[in-house]
């Protein structure tokens, strides 16, 4: 019998929320009470992104990850969870951003371990509370850059070194990288790549390019303009983009935040110049891991249904769907395009 439902453990133990002191530290809280008065709705997903991390801990290892989500953020999402497990739902809260976060690295990992990846550099445009540069072995041999909004990163510098100061989990707080750079900057606006370049990042050095849950914040317009810019370096040296897209109906939801869509990235991606593309969804072979397993949850639901379809003709909701996309390109492929490749 499997030891978990749903992707979560079988015991007890998630019922009973653990905060780690130093959250209770004057400090922190007003830094997390700043957070809560000041911040937008994009700017307050890092939080809730972290707090993602923090309670599905059984899958991703990431002690720092309660720190940055901050007391409001883990009780609300616990308690999400809480519910979800009484009620027997198939999909628990969470589990999207548990798979997700998953994905990214086993994507990130397998990018840097290939023979045209080796000692990439790795940008994180909207890094937000992202802490792989703490997380992953992998970036050993590159040069990380994390860009975002300035009071992101000056409040996820501070959190960090009230962790470093307390010797809060110390061991955790050491970057794995080769280097880690943080890059003050709005991907909105037209100055980013110079600030990125003023900080370090070498345009003629592979790179990687991580947007997790961003792109869907920017209208149409900025968001193309970010793709564009990043499908123009496949032209200067190999280069490898991990992203997330919301299909239409995802962005048209009442009270929904997000902008930009795309039902096709796939075909979205070779258009404006990238040369391999590779599409998953939520619940696919790679986009699994173990926590979906009722057979009848909505993710797989969706895979079975065409991805052309925007309503659910079995019970006429929308198909609010998240895909997992992989592109690349380099200045010796070929750029002649192949078709995407699409998991069923």
């Amino acid at each position: 019998m499997s030891d978990k439902v749903n992707g979560l453990p079988e015991d007890q133990a998630w019922q009973e929320l653990k905060l780690p002191e130093l959250l209770n530290s004057d400090a922190v809280r007003e830094i997390h009470a700043t957070i809560e008065k000041e911040w937008d709705f994009l700017q307050r997903s890092a939080c809730q992104t972290a707090a993602g991390r923090a309670l599905w801990k059984h899958a991703i290892q990431d002690p720092l990850a309660d720190l940055l989500a901050g007391e409001t953020y883990l009780r609300n999402l616990h308690e999400k969870i809480k519910k979800d497990r009484l009620n027997n739902a198939r999909e628990i809260s969470g589990v999207i951003l548990a798979v997700r976060t998953l994905w990214f690295d086993s994507r990130l990992e397998d990018a840097l371990n290939s023979p045209s990846g080796r000692e990439a550099q790795v940008v994180l445009l909207g890094a937000g509370m992202d802490t792989r540069a703490y997380r992953l072995s992998c970036l050993k041999d590159s040069d990380v850059y994390e860009v975002d909004f300035s009071e992101v990163l000056d409040v996820k510098t501070t959190i960090l070194q009230a962790a470093e100061d307390s010797a809060y989990e110390s061991q955790h707080i050491m970057s794995k990288a080769k280097s880690l750079t943080r890059v003050a900057a709005d991907i909105r606006e037209s100055d980013w790549m110079e600030k990125l370049e003023i900080a370090g990042y070498m345009a003629q050095k592979s790179t990687v390019w991580i947007l997790e849950g961003i792109l869907y914040y920017l209208t149409q317009s900025q968001a193309m303009q970010v793709l564009r810019i990043l499908a123009n370096k496949c032209a200067l040296t190999h280069t490898v983009l991990l992203a997330d897209f919301m299909n239409k109906p995802s962005t048209t939801l009442s009270n929904s935040a997000f902008q930009f869509y795309s039902d096709w990235p796939d075909h979205l991606l070779p258009s404006i110049g990238f040369t391999h593309v590779k599409l998953s969804q939520i619940g696919d072979p790679d986009a699994h891991f173990g926590l979906l397993s009722d057979p009848l949850n909505l993710f797989n639901k969706l895979r079975s249904l065409p991805r052309s379809l925007q309503t659910n003709p079995d019970d006429g909701k929308p198909c609010c769907r998240l895909y997992l996309v992989e592109a690349s390109g380099s200045p010796d492929q070929n750029h002649s395009f192949n078709g995407p490749t699409t998991h069923a």
